[in-house]
């Protein structure tokens, strides 16, 4: 089987089987199926109270299951990475054994539903920085993945000022009660006509009817006279 490109001498691969082979290893090597990823959730930050305890949550996952996993939390300390804990996970549903690095610092994953998170108890403002979430799986053949998340330690939380919203909110539920005012009153002033015009007509239907009589036709005196006698 020959591979040719323009300009370019024919590439020999040999019989068919062994050059789909050829190109399924390096499709492979190209995009790896099965990838171990790390998780810290969909909002990676927290600000949180000084002196609060918080927890930095983690989960792993892996398409191909896990063995060996190696794990550990690092803290960014103005540029100098601090390993905050680590552990391996010898399989699905193991719970490890951790070793802890730093004061105040609980593992609470367990690894259950592959979770690593670990809790942070009274929380000072030198707490306050990025953690990361670090993983490395052997069975991916050493694949490894982070993720940071980002805690700000503050004196007291803001008060959300949410007046602007309130007003639009009243704004707009005002704009929708006159409207539906409107038309109720549209509405109720259309039938009120309509009952109106409708006894205009039975009120016309009458006069003419009076009228008729008066006037000597069908029903009238006119017709009731007698007829004269012959001589």
């Amino acid at each position: 089987m020959e591979v040719q490109w323009a300009g370019v001498e024919p590439l020999r691969l040999g019989p068919p089987h062994i050059a789909v082979g050829l190109i399924f290893s390096i499709l492979l090597g190209v995009w790896p199926i099965q990838a171990l990823e790390m998780f810290v959730g969909k909002i990676p930050f927290l600000v949180a109270v000084n002196g609060s305890t918080v927890m930095l949550p983690c989960t792993y996952s892996s398409c191909i299951g896990i063995k060996n996993l190696y794990f550990n939390w690092q803290f960014n300390d103005n540029g100098t990475m601090q390993k905050v804990c680590e552990s391996v996970i010898a399989s699905e549903g193991v719970v490890p054994h951790v070793s802890i690095y730093r004061d105040r610092v609980e593992f609470v994953g367990k690894n259950d539903h592959n979770n690593i998170s670990i809790l942070l108890w009274n929380i000072t403002f030198e707490d306050g920085g990025y953690y990361t979430c670090f993983g490395r799986n052997p069975k991916e053949k050493g694949r490894n993945h982070s993720a940071t998340f980002h805690l700000i330690v503050v004196d007291e939380l803001r008060v959300v000022d949410n007046t602007l919203a309130t007003i639009i909110a009243s704004a707009v539920g005002g704009a929708i009660a006159a409207l539906m005012g409107f038309m109720l009153l549209k509405n109720f002033t259309l039938y009120v006509l309509a009952k109106m015009e409708e006894k205009n007509k039975e009120c016309l239907v009458s006069s003419s009817g009076i009228d008729n009589t008066e006037n000597g036709l069908s029903g009238s005196k006119a017709d009731s006279k007698a007829t004269p006698k012959k001589k």
